[in-house]
């Protein structure tokens, strides 16, 4: 506590200098012996006295440099003391000079330590230098919203203003986006609005207003936001009518997503891009409401919009949410080069109609065509043989319960298997859904390999061909380099 009062009461020495007139530090490498060596003395000493703690650094002879600071800051991200004892420091070498980089890297140390008093001084002797910069700002406002000290973010902006830097709605919606991303959309609203009168919102504020609200579903708000938008005379911009009518699909109003996109069409579409006609087909296409998907899809051709893959893997699933099956196919036999989102497409529809193996064979055809698969692939494919469940086995040896919650057992993850345990225990008071993803995160090493090659032999041995396919290919994919170059073409499915 002593050193923190020292520090709060301490006076920087002031050197005006003006913002875009800092001169880029040149790189120079720092050894590690160095960065460790000095590192050291700042955790041990990080609680004595000034004198001895710049007597240790002074003894050793350090060529204090800002690749050498930054390394500093980057060894201890989450502890405000010796990074700061060490900014004191530099503070008073005559040879070393400071830049809004170095600046930066110590507000974000302190802000990971939430020492919000600390933090707050810092700022106020970097506006003082006027070493701020946007990211300055971003530090700044999130910091502070995250410890709802709302005035401070409103008087951030007006310290900043006394000391040369002019009130900007660039920096204001520079702010307001990165709270937003960061999921302080209250306090950006707070921001923005206590801040309208000296500096003034526009399209792109209420934008990220928008965006913010509908990524935490809020459409309350969100539409508040967008009424008060056009009651000043904005435009709505593209970002925020695509963020109302996927919020809106969400929410399962698709009466009004679709209301709000008719309306875009009629009046404004010549904004309309590849993103929002995909965003539409997709929510469509997981509805069944084909014949909508179709009209947008035409409409996408015939105004020269290009239509990627992601696209053609919702109309694929579309289709076999409906049960049109050869449709499907057609559509698929139709691509030149189908890639992984095509692929994707028909395997999730294959298996919502329960069609597993036919979506394995689809997982061969793939793999025949170099389309490697990801995690997701094998996600769906062990959720269509086994159920989100799991299910029985035919074998009393090898099935759900011997592969699945035996092997995170092996893992080492018996907590988990005992809350799946108890889970399907309790039946009727909680879903007993076991977690593949974890599972195959759990094998995703050297050892993981060896356990998919054996469970593999086990599974063909009883006739589960389709799951000893999916768990060989798993295992050779995490397999060291030199195994995977030769590992063995995946084998046909024989059974019937």
């Amino acid at each position: 506590m002593f050193v923190l009062r020292r520090t709060l009461t301490l006076i920087f020495p002031f050197q005006p200098l003006h913002r875009g007139v800092h001169q880029q530090q040149p790189i120079c490498p720092v050894k590690g012996e160095q960065v460790l060596r000095v590192c050291t003395i700042l955790y041990q000493q990080q609680k004595s006295e000034e004198s001895r703690l710049r007597g240790k650094l002074g003894w050793c002879e350090l060529e204090v440099s800002h690749e050498l600071f930054l390394q500093v800051c980057n060894t201890f991200p989450y502890s405000w003391r010796p990074v700061y004892r060490f900014f004191l420091y530099t503070l008073s070498l005559p040879h070393f000079r400071h830049t809004p980089t170095s600046f930066n890297k110590t507000l974000h140390v302190i802000a990971n330590s939430r020492n919000i008093d600390l933090f707050w001084h810092l700022l106020n002797d970097t506006a003082r230098r006027r070493f701020a910069n946007h990211k300055t700002f971003v530090i700044a406002l999130t910091t502070l919203g995250r410890a709802r000290e709302l005035k401070k973010c409103v008087e951030f902006f007006h310290l900043m203003h006394s000391n040369g830097w002019d009130y900007n709605t660039g920096t204001l919606n520079v702010v307001v986006g990165a709270m937003c991303k960061c999921k302080l959309v209250d306090e950006a609203k707070f921001v923005a609005f206590r801040l309208r009168e000296c500096v003034g919102l526009d399209g792109v504020t209420y934008m990220h207003l928008v965006k913010g609200f509908c990524d935490r579903g809020d459409l309350v708000e969100a539409s508040k936001i967008w009424n008060l938008m056009e009651d000043e005379g904005f435009r709505p911009r593209v970002e925020a009518v695509e963020a109302m009518i996927e919020t809106f699909f969400k929410a399962n109003h698709y009466g009004e997503a679709l209301r709000l996109f008719e309306v875009m069409r009629f009046k404004r579409i010549d904004e309309l891009g590849a993103s929002t006609y995909a965003m539409v087909i997709r929510w469509l296409c997981k509805k069944g409401m084909l014949s909508h998907a179709r009209e947008v899809f035409d409409e996408m051709r015939e105004r020269g919009v290009r239509v990627d893959s992601s696209i053609l893997g919702d109309v694929v699933y579309g289709l076999l949410v409906r049960r049109r099956v050869r449709e499907a196919y057609g559509v698929v036999e139709g691509i030149v080069a189908p890639d992984l989102r095509v692929y994707h497409g028909l395997i999730k529809g294959l298996v919502r109609l329960r069609r597993a193996g036919e979506a394995t064979q689809v997982f061969r055809e793939m793999i025949r065509r170099g389309c490697e698969p990801t995690m997701h692939t094998y996600v769906m494919l062990l959720q269509g043989h086994l159920g989100r469940r799991g299910r029985k086995g035919p074998d009393p040896l090898v099935n759900f319960d011997t592969i699945f919650v035996g092997g995170m057992v092996k893992a080492g993850k018996s907590r988990e298997a005992t809350k799946y345990v108890e889970r399907v225990m309790n039946r009727g008071m909680e879903v007993p859904r076991f977690d593949y993803n974890k599972f195959l995160h759990y094998f995703s090493n050297e050892e993981g390999v060896l356990m998919f090659e054996e469970v593999g032999k086990k599974l063909r041995e009883v006739g589960l061909v389709d799951l000893a396919d999916i768990f060989e290919r798993y295992g050779q994919k995490m397999a060291t380099r030199d195994r995977r170059r030769n590992r063995s073409p995946i084998t046909e499915d024989t059974n019937d």
